[in-house]
């Protein structure tokens, strides 16, 4: 039986998380599986929050995809991701900026319309990622 391994992953040019996640999980032993913790708006330290749905859509993909990379994977490896909305009126803007980032890849979707943490947070994504 191979071992598993589980290894935090923080990228630089993310905020530092504030509590107890990480930006993203890997698990080796066997295969490889990334768990991204949800990934919000935040572009640096500073907080910046763009204010418009779209701008915060494609910070959030580029947070995911930053966490993804570090781990030497990509959008092809990604198996699940779960979409949390703050208001019903995002879902097809939401759907084309994620088709933009994924291209023709398809992976298990879920999209929640929800409460989202922060008030100034349009939406969260989180995902699971596998690899060789």
């Amino acid at each position: 039986m191979t071992e598993v391994e589980i290894q935090q992953i923080n990228p630089a040019g993310l905020p530092a998380p504030t509590g107890n996640y990480t930006h993203g999980t890997l698990v080796t032993g066997g295969s490889r599986t990334v768990f991204v913790s949800g990934q919000v708006p935040w572009r640096d330290e500073a907080g910046y929050i763009p204010e418009d749905f779209d701008s915060q859509c494609r910070l959030v993909w580029r947070n995911v995809l930053a966490v993804l990379a570090e781990a030497g994977m990509g959008v092809r490896n990604l198996a699940k991701v779960t979409t949390y909305l703050s208001d019903r009126r995002y879902r097809e803007a939401n759907s084309r900026i994620r088709n933009e980032v994924l291209g023709d890849h398809a992976p298990a979707i879920t999209i929640i319309i929800t409460d989202i943490y922060a008030e100034e947070w349009l939406l969260e994504i989180e995902a699971i990622a596998v690899g060789d």
